[in-house]
């Protein structure tokens, strides 16, 4: 393991009232959030000279210091430790699975904190198998336990792992595999229940060599105990490049986003709360009285464009066929009237409020972040008396500060937190007074960050580098700006 050696300082009120899941850690007062991402917008709207002086002048936590290891710059007081690393033996006797993405956090026991964490594979990437380069250890796993065991010679290598990791020791102590089988799983979300929905990211269909179509989520139980996860598809999710979800704790409606350059925002409606496999009705956001409108803001579209912090009121539209073996579900949702979004990425509900980013979005193509908030009716029929509202809240025009921003999450205390999905990438934060500040930047490897997230304490941020495999504890003064 590598340890920056700069010096960490824990904030002591960050450990005073514990959250059970940094993931479902809903702010208490949406304002924050909201002038975050308006921050962020004044400093991407305006001219480059200017906006790089509002840069030099917002420091954050300060600038970034080389990292002697040459893998991860950070600021003053802050230090990084490499806590998982793919093709290592796990306490199942399986290998870390590489293409580490997204993840959760929940309480474990004691000072433990339980990651459960995706894993972007195909069936032809031996050298990130769980089961080895040639997939011997697969006989060691009862086939029923994977969702497509791929007729033995092409099993599914995506799923997710399951990290119990040890704040006092700084080490994690257990790690397995919790759900197999499964292609490209890259986001998904938590549930306030304690599990993780993960989704892949692929609409490959059975052939010779799968046995099963892909293209669904998956709900994994957040625990320290060695085992796998059902491999049970939540089919009424719809089936289509599925990235990551939110949770609304309050009706348990799941909202989606679909990682295309056309796709489209989708919201499950549940038959029962905390019981997705009992199935529930899939639909497409649409603008209202703005049939098929394009969110993308492309500078070659000649459609009209979507103003930054205007908000419009949204109608939620039923979808058939929702199993989609021809991959045209967000077609026929456009067709039918559904708004078009730019590579949905990384979500998050909050207070009321869900944010999304679009990964290149914008007229310059370097994304986009949008705040829906839903109607006090969400999902009941007079839904449509107070309709929810769609904002665009950011549309950077300037690399230097923001690019193709991916898995998003909000930090304890109220700021937000992006990874960047780009060659030369960067941990990126914004203050609830909108200042914009550089938290981490990889100088190792040229692979996206992936999965950032807190720990339920806020001590500890956890992250992927994603080409590498490599899963990072950030540790230091989280709440002592410059």
């Amino acid at each position: 393991m590598i340890i920056l050696d700069f010096p960490s300082i824990t904030n002591p009120m960050l450990h005073k009232q514990p959250i059970s899941s940094t993931r479902r850690n809903f702010l208490k007062n949406s304002t924050v959030i909201s002038l975050g991402f308006l921050g962020l917008y004044n400093f991407t709207s305006c001219k480059p000279a200017l906006a790089t002086a509002i840069k030099a002048a917002t420091g954050g936590y300060g600038p970034l210091l080389p990292d002697p290891e040459k893998i991860l710059n950070l600021p003053k007081g802050f230090s990084y430790k490499i806590i998982s690393r793919k093709g290592n033996k796990m306490s199942d006797g399986f290998f870390t699975p590489g293409a580490a993405d997204g993840m959760a956090t929940f309480a474990g026991k004691g000072s433990r904190t339980i990651i459960v964490r995706n894993h972007e594979i195909s069936p032809a990437t031996l050298e990130s198998s769980p089961f080895g380069s040639k997939n011997e250890l697969l006989k060691l796993i009862d086939r029923n336990k994977l969702y497509d065991y791929g007729r033995g010679e092409y099993p599914g290598l995506g799923g997710t792992t399951t990290l119990v990791y040890n704040h006092q020791t700084q080490a994690v102590e257990t790690e397995f595999l919790s759900l197999a089988g499964t292609t490209r799983n890259c986001a998904g979300g938590p549930t306030p229940w304690n599990s993780w929905i993960t989704c892949e990211e692929t609409t490959e269909k059975a052939g010779e060599k799968t046995e099963k179509d892909h293209g669904y989520t998956f709900e994994v139980p957040a625990t320290d105990n060695i085992r796998l996860a059902e491999p049970i598809p939540l089919k009424d999710m719809g089936r289509f490049n599925h990235e990551a979800v939110a949770v609304d704790p309050a009706t348990s409606i799941v909202y989606l986003t679909e990682d295309r350059p056309d796709g489209l925002i989708y919201r499950f409606l549940p038959n029962e709360p905390k019981a997705f496999a009992k199935g529930g009705r899939l639909q497409v956001l649409a603008v209202r009285e703005q049939k098929s409108f394009d969110t993308r803001n492309w500078k070659d579209l000649t459609t009209a464009k979507m103003e930054v912090n205007k908000a419009m009121e949204v109608e939620w539209l039923d979808i058939d066929h929702i199993e989609s073996p021809e991959d045209d579900l967000r077609y026929r949702g456009f067709e039918k009237g559904a708004a078009r979004f730019a590579r949905g990425e990384g979500m998050w509900f909050g207070n009321k409020e869900c944010y999304f980013a679009c990964t290149n979005g914008g007229h310059l193509s370097h994304g986009q972040v949008f705040r829906y908030t839903p109607s006090e009716f969400e999902g009941q029929t007079n839904e449509k008396d107070k309709p929810g509202k769609l904002e665009l809240f950011a549309e950077p025009n300037n690399s230097d500060i923001l690019k193709s921003c991916d898995n998003l999450t909000i930090a304890p205390w109220g700021d937000l937190v992006l990874c960047e999905d780009d060659p030369h990438p960067f941990i990126v934060g914004i203050t609830p007074k909108g200042e914009y500040y550089k938290l981490g930047e990889n100088v190792g490897f040229k692979s996206e960050f992936a999965g950032g997230v807190f720990s339920p304490d806020g001590s500890t941020y956890f992250v992927n580098i994603q080409g590498p495999g490599l899963t990072i504890a950030i540790t230091g003064p989280w709440a002592m700006k410059v």
